[in-house]
């Protein structure tokens, strides 16, 4: 049994909200790429680029995307000796140095995981800035991270699972009992 945190109208407006605060506090949308986390993140971040091409009326295109996984820089691979960690492609098919990045996640809780994308993403060059966007902001954090741009707030140690139309035909946030 799960409750509904955000249904398909709710998930969109949070989409929407973080797409214009993130247009709105980078004016010079040519410094702006945008990179999501596997799995969740990506799907979210191409819905927020369409969304600042929109509202910047620009063609998507023209602002760079990029995909990252963070599986192998992750602290508790050794936690997870009983499975074999899936390695999902990271794509990043520009320069980020002195740009500014929009990483985008969907949940955001211990800050392990941005940890773990900060990290890979140090691999990659030293950008200008690095601006975290998630749809959701859980609290509870066990590192000092914490989101510039966040759909809702919903303070909670329970399971939340994001459900996508693109893996799971539909839009919203469930909250695990």
């Amino acid at each position: 049994m799960s409750d509904i945190i955000l249904d398909s109208k709710s998930f969109q407006s949070a989409v929407n909200k973080i797409s214009r605060e993130i247009s709105d506090n980078n004016k010079n949308i040519r410094e702006v790429v945008i990179i999501g986390i596997q799995n969740k993140g990506v799907f979210l971040a191409k819905r927020i680029l369409a969304e600042i091409a929109k509202l910047v009326e620009i063609d998507k295109s023209r602002i760079p995307f990029g995909t990252l996984d963070i599986t192998l820089y992750r602290d508790d691979l050794d936690d997870l000796s009983s499975k074999m960690p899936v390695i999902k492609d990271t794509v990043i098919p520009f320069d980020t140095g002195r740009k500014n990045i929009i990483l985008i996640d969907d949940v955001l809780y211990t800050g392990r995981t941005v940890r773990a994308a900060l990290d890979v993403l140090m691999d990659f060059g030293r950008p200008k800035s690095i601006q975290l966007a998630v749809l959701i902001d859980r609290g509870f954090r066990e590192l000092p991270i914490e989101a510039k741009y966040i759909g809702i707030r919903y303070q909670s140690e329970k399971l939340i699972k994001v459900e996508c139309k693109e893996t799971d035909g539909a839009d919203r946030v469930v909250f695990i009992k």
